[in-house]
């Protein structure tokens, strides 16, 4: 049997107040006076004074400001890697992510694109990168996501939404600061929050868990119960413990996979526009079959919070649109088969995916 070589982040700071330190960690990472560093910031960032006022620009570092207001497109991380490429005198010394998970997520395609020739498009699915990206750094500013530690960047592209799968996408450095995650919307914080839940129980109950997955997964499973369903839990506790619940989350699907939800999670964004986190929960509410256990405590969770779902989003949907969502979903197999087990397609069919979109 060959067991997967999983490249983990080799390099992580965790602390209140350690994004202070960003300007001493990429100091000795600069190739030389012509090779910027290019910082990828959500533009929700833009006149945040307390974060941009800690990042110190020398010679030619640039800050671009980035929409997330849609998921990440493969479009959008062409337009980035040619911006840069046109604008610096010599190859970036580094890519730094600032932000939630489509950002990191996009500093880690475009990370990848300036050392690969071709289009973002070409390289989603597993192990197509064949170059080591450049030196690239994820900063989170909410937690769940798990894209600070995960080896995926998750795009939508012109047929798919489907990562760049590979060894090469995890960062070199990753900073985890618990402050930086003090502004988020509730509504935010919950939905970001149930990306890492979700991940948790597709992980612990699909087919491909192990005891490396299974370690992870029950940490972090643990912390999001702590986090959403306790009374006495303090802001700054919970903004520490789902930062980690979020880093647990993610590496307990590094040596797995997810499931349903994320599969039909992927069709809404790709057909949609659906946001991640949102997807997750609107999908999830109905998979009792499937996660009985973990829907009914994601049900005591929203009903806590007073989570109140978008509801009918597929109702005037076409026949052509369900088919293009089913579609997304179907091809994602791998998640397919960790959730159910090899002989999936007998089970998964495009009308049991129609009737459980038909509930969103």
């Amino acid at each position: 049997m060959n067991y997967k070589n999983f490249p983990m982040v080799p390099r992580v700071i965790f602390g209140r107040g350690s994004f202070s330190q960003i300007n001493d960690v990429l100091s000795p990472k600069r190739s030389s006076i012509h090779a910027p560093f290019i910082f990828l910031i959500d533009d929700v960032f833009k006149n945040n004074t307390w974060l941009i006022s800690r990042i110190k620009l020398s010679y030619d570092d640039k800050i671009i400001f980035v929409s997330t207001k849609d998921e990440p497109k493969t479009t959008q991380v062409d337009e980035l890697v040619e911006d840069i490429i046109v604008k610096s005198k010599a190859r970036p010394s580094g890519i730094i992510g600032i932000g939630g998970g489509s950002l990191l997520d996009l500093a880690k395609a475009v990370a990848i694109l300036i050392t690969n020739e071709g289009e973002a498009k070409d390289y989603q699915g597993w192990d197509l990168v064949k170059n080591p990206a450049i030196y690239h750094v994820g900063i989170p500013t909410i937690s769940g996501t798990g894209a600070e530690v995960s080896r995926t960047a998750i795009l939508t592209g012109p047929k798919l939404k489907l990562g760049i799968n590979s060894d090469f996408t995890p960062f070199d450095q990753v900073i985890l600061d618990p402050e930086l995650t003090r502004d988020v919307a509730k509504d935010q914080w919950f939905y970001t929050g149930m990306d890492c839940y979700v991940h948790c129980v597709e992980s612990l109950n699909g087919t491909y868990l192990n005891e490396f997955s299974k370690t992870y997964g029950e940490k972090s499973f643990e912390l999001c119960k702590e986090i959403f369903l306790s009374d006495t839990i303090s802001e700054e506790e919970s903004q520490d413990k789902l930062m980690m619940a979020s880093w647990h989350g993610g590496m307990s699907i590094a040596y797995s996979q997810v499931g349903v939800a994320h599969a039909m999670s992927y069709g809404l964004s790709f057909l949609l526009g659906v946001k991640h986190g949102i997807g997750n929960c609107l999908v999830f509410d109905h998979l009792d079959e499937f996660y009985p256990e973990g829907v009914a405590i994601y049900k005591q969770m929203k009903a806590k919070h007073g989570i109140e779902l978008p509801q009918g989003i597929c109702k005037n949907l076409s026949d052509e649109e369900f088919d293009i969502m089913i579609g997304v979903a179907l091809s994602l197999e791998p998640l397919w088969e960790n959730a159910i087990g090899k002989n999936w397609k007998e089970t998964i069919t495009p009308e049991k995916l129609k009737g459980l979109y038909k509930k969103i």
